[in-house]
């Protein structure tokens, strides 16, 4: 996939490039807009676990779910697109992004906020239709049609729909994403033809369901339910991290980030396609937090030494300090949804801040790496799969 291989490409060379800038300045707001919309996100998390802290605006809570997920991821998926693209106008989908989230943070969601955030959707359904011209292919197809889940799910938010009716549409644009990236690599790994289209199955579930949900909700978020445990069942199988995880460094971390991630994808599954649309928040809130925390964000927590250099050349080289905020993540992530389930709010409380506290204690630990090695801990040409 020719988007996912300029990414690396930028990234290997991010630090040794003749003649470019240490660091890619002009990109430096975008991240810095998406980390604003990430921390905003969590402090209204706080409110929304109970937690009596100073709230400066009611958005803060309310607007949690598309901060997190479009404000702050949506942005990251943005600029590395626009990263692989290389062409100007594209970096107008993370910009739109941001400001859509800083508008929803401002409290001017409605209608400034959800504009600009489904107008990111649609810029970047443009970029990938630049992509998948320059390299035809049934991967970049598939984030594709994440980018258009992201966009329709704005429009239903524009016409009136709740947060809570498009979460199905949120969740397949990220999960469509990472699919399509981790398919090529599935591809390399089991060229058989039938391996592979054995995740189109599973997509065209959760796609299935998407579209459902928005006409009969509880059967919607079934039949999508289904789709995601089957895509966790697929990848679990197939996915080259099977095998990078028997390896060392930087490629088993990043193993270990995306198999715990899967189980939780699976969690996820399970939970949707018991219980459908469930009025019981607790049901709820742990099929979503399995799935954008202990899904998504373990992912982006693996991809970061990559995606990093990639977009800012700036270099996060691999060091063993990088599991501690894993392995709080997803420890405490196990209690808050275990408090979810038989609601205990203590549990689900304690899960929730310590949950927040892993996502911050990343940024240290990514820090932190970057002076504990001294040198690269992969040969050059290795990339972590």
């Amino acid at each position: 996939m020719a988007s996912r291989r300029e990414v690396l490409a930028e990234a290997r060379g991010a630090a040794t490039a003749p003649g470019r800038p240490a660091v890619a300045v002009r990109r430096l707001p975008l991240l810095a807009g998406a980390l604003l919309c990430l921390l905003v996100a969590l402090w209204g998390g706080l409110a929304l676990l109970g937690i009596k802290a100073p709230l400066p605006h009611a958005a803060f809570a309310a607007g949690h779910g598309p901060l997190m997920t479009l404000g702050f991821l949506g942005t990251l998926v943005a600029l590395e697109r626009a990263v692989a693209l290389g062409r100007p106008w594209a970096y107008a989908a993370p910009a739109l992004a941001v400001s859509g989230g800083l508008a929803t943070a401002a409290g001017q969601a409605d209608p400034l906020g959800r504009i600009l955030l489904t107008a990111a959707g649609g810029w970047l359904i443009a970029v990938y239709l630049v992509l998948l011209g320059r390299s035809p292919s049934g991967e970049v197809l598939l984030q594709l049609t994440g980018a258009v889940a992201w966009y329709s799910g704005g429009l239903l938010w524009l016409a009136g729909r709740d947060v809570r009716d498009i979460v199905p549409w949120l969740a397949a644009f990220l999960v469509l994403t990472i699919v399509g990236e981790r398919l090529e690599l599935a591809r390399i790994a089991f060229p058989r033809r039938r391996v592979v289209n054995g995740s189109m199955a599973a997509v065209a579930g959760l796609a299935a369901g998407t579209v459902a949900s928005a006409v009969v909700p509880d059967i919607g978020w079934r039949v999508a339910g289904g789709g995601l445990l089957l895509l966790a069942a697929w990848l679990a199988r197939h996915d080259v991290a099977r095998r990078t995880v028997r390896g060392s460094g930087l490629p088993r971390y990043t193993a270990w980030c995306l198999l715990v991630g899967y189980a939780w994808l699976a969690v996820a599954g399970v939970l949707w396609a018991a219980g459908g649309l469930q009025d019981d928040g607790g049901r709820y809130d742990a099929a979503l937090h399995a799935l954008f925390l202990g899904f998504v964000i373990s992912l982006v927590f693996g991809h970061a030494p990559v995606i990093l250099p990639a977009v800012l050349r700036v270099r996060l080289p691999y060091h063993p300090v990088l599991y501690a905020p894993v392995v709080l993540l997803h420890t405490t992530l196990l209690v808050r949804v275990t408090g979810d389930l038989i609601g205990v709010d203590a549990l689900r409380t304690a899960g929730g801040v310590l949950g927040e506290v892993a996502l911050l204690a990343f940024a240290g630990c990514a820090v932190a790496a970057t002076r504990l090695v001294r040198k690269p801990a992969n040969k050059p040409g290795k990339e972590p799969l």
